[in-house]
């Protein structure tokens, strides 16, 4: 796979829909790309044509508000249709503003209010460890996000239970709908937080797919895994990079066609 031009298929994939519903989050939808597709062509046990086998790895988007991401995806795996990318937030639609279980084929976990998706994740990886299965859970958490003490709560279980089947992989591009991390409320060292808290830290390029790869392949007995991802919000788009104004704010089609355009491959 020529993962530069998968990357930007997916994220011309995103914005259109995104476009279409006038709604939505594009900037951290846009920089959590390599993540997902780190763990989806390369890492992750899953098939869709079996959406529901027992033993496939399980995937929280702890961050649901990244759906558009995930959904391109899933829809490029073959889960559902990629004409139903056009239909992202519409009132009858599978694909939701936030991840659904119980409509969308693939998605493992609903998800919306944040920090919620880290003790979803523990609970399954509590029963993984339970049912004595070899599956791992996967949850991809916001910088933002980890402002949620729900997530430090999720934390100190996951090492408590030396949940080894569990990693958190953080989605770190600086910056929330209110602006940057620092001016709104400092993370602090993140890395030595979850180091602290009883996980294996790993800090990676997060649009390298290869460093991704490599932290993830990584074994750790014991305890688990974090990944800190350093990401771009509104990657691929020059006009997005970096600014919290796009935290969730629709394109007009003048926006669409520039965006686009940079992202031809």
């Amino acid at each position: 796979m020529n993962y530069e031009s998968k990357a930007k298929e997916l994220r011309s994939e995103i914005l259109k829909s995104l476009y279409a519903c006038q709604s939505g989050h594009p900037g951290g939808s846009l920089s959590c790309v390599e993540m997902l597709m780190a763990l989806y062509y390369d890492t992750m046990n899953i098939d869709p044509k079996d959406p529901e086998k027992a033993d496939r790895d399980r995937f929280v988007l702890s961050k649901g508000h990244a759906c558009p991401t995930l959904y391109a995806i899933l829809a490029d795996l073959g889960y559902f249709p990629k004409e139903d990318l056009a239909h992202l937030r519409q009132i009858d639609s599978h694909l939701q503003g936030h991840p659904d279980c119980t409509k969308t084929p693939g998605v493992d976990m609903n998800t919306g209010s944040l920090g919620q998706g880290a003790g979803l994740a523990i609970g399954l990886a509590m029963a993984a460890k339970h049912a004595k299965a070899d599956y791992k859970i996967y949850c991809v958490l916001g910088d933002g996000e980890c402002q949620e003490g729900l997530v430090w709560e999720a934390a100190m279980a996951a090492a408590h239970y030396k949940l080894d089947n569990l990693v958190f992989m953080l989605d770190h591009n600086g910056l929330q709908i209110d602006g940057s991390n620092e001016d709104v409320m400092s993370l602090g060292d993140v890395m030595k937080k979850f180091d602290a808290f009883g996980f294996e830290c790993f800090d990676v390029d997060g649009h390298d797919i290869s460093e991704i790869d490599k932290a993830l392949q990584i074994p750790v007995i014991g305890k688990p895994k974090f990944i800190r991802c350093r990401t771009v919000k509104g990657k691929g788009v020059s006009f997005m990079e970096n600014q919290s104004g796009w935290h969730g704010k629709p394109l007009n089609e003048e926006q669409l066609n520039t965006a686009l355009k940079e992202l031809e491959v």
